[in-house]
């Protein structure tokens, strides 16, 4: 009889949290499924029933070009903004919380602004006639104006400038965590600045690096506006093409073929991540 109330108390409380999760995976599911599906199907249905769009957009070198350049721009925009990101939280990390929070807000704040005003400032900055170049030619460390906008140096300063704070809050978060008991330990074993750095920091940072890095990576690979803004036609990334696509040719099974592409390749990137880097499994 005992068993029996409890079995009905347990089926009670399982179909009340159902209750409470069934909006959220209604929401889910005509906001989020329901699109995936119906792009699938626009891929393999328009403009005929087959592969022939993901045969075209693999098949061809000009895609392929596009691909690879997606993903040495979302690269090179990880790994700069890691090596930019990592001192950043640390010092935040470190120092009095009361400027922490100052530097914190401006950095927050930058995320506030606009995406689209920041990347026309940015173009204003790094144009031929733009403050930084006026400035390098006014000290004298250059002749003439550097190229920096219509190519991958514009769209690595642009995005890297965006990326930061993705980087600099799970980081600054998980150093936090570390205990300085631990890296004053290892100093008086011996251990010099760069081996506490190397061997005890870094190692236990690795979890936030890595959060950070997939951000950074995967919100790199479907960008659209600063791409397109600094980086020009020579630089086309995926989510240009996609909108080329869609907006221009209005072929929607190629762009649904390359939406797909990049969907795959997002959720491949979260589960290494989840394997390697999960702070569950203590990794």
């Amino acid at each position: 009889m005992a068993v029996t109330v409890v079995t009905g108390a347990v089926k009670t409380k399982r179909g009340a949290t159902l209750g409470y999760l069934l909006p959220a995976l209604l929401l889910i599911a005509l906001f989020f499924i329901v699109p995936v599906l119906m792009l699938l199907m626009r891929s393999v249905l328009e403009p005929e029933v087959g592969l022939q769009n993901y045969k075209a957009l693999l098949g061809s070198t000009t895609y392929l070009r596009v691909f690879l350049n997606t993903f040495l721009v979302a690269g090179v925009v990880t790994l700069v903004s890691i090596v930019v990101g990592y001192p950043v939280a640390w010092l935040l990390a470190i120092m009095p919380q009361k400027w922490s929070r100052i530097v914190l807000a401006i950095i927050i704040l930058s995320m506030w602004t606009n995406l689209l005003a920041r990347t026309y400032a940015w173009m204003v900055l790094l144009q031929r006639t733009g403050v930084i170049n006026k400035t390098l030619m006014g000290l004298g460390l250059i002749d003439t104006p550097l190229a920096l906008v219509n190519n991958l140096v514009g769209v690595t300063i642009g995005m890297t400038y965006i990326m930061l704070p993705f980087v600099i809050l799970p980081l600054m978060g998980v150093i936090r965590t570390i205990d300085p008991a631990i890296l004053r330990a290892a100093a008086l074993c011996g251990a010099g600045k760069m081996q506490c750095f190397l061997r005890v920091l870094l190692p236990l940072s690795l979890p936030g690096i890595a959060a950070g890095a997939l951000m950074v990576f995967v919100m790199s690979l479907g960008y659209f506006v600063t791409p397109a803004l600094l980086g020009g036609t020579s630089n086309m990334m995926l989510a240009e093409l996609v909108a080329q696509f869609v907006q221009s040719l209005v072929n929607w099974g190629m762009g649904g073929a390359a939406a797909l592409v990049l969907l795959v390749v997002t959720l491949a990137l979260y589960a290494v991540q989840l394997r390697y880097f999960n702070p569950a499994r203590g990794t």
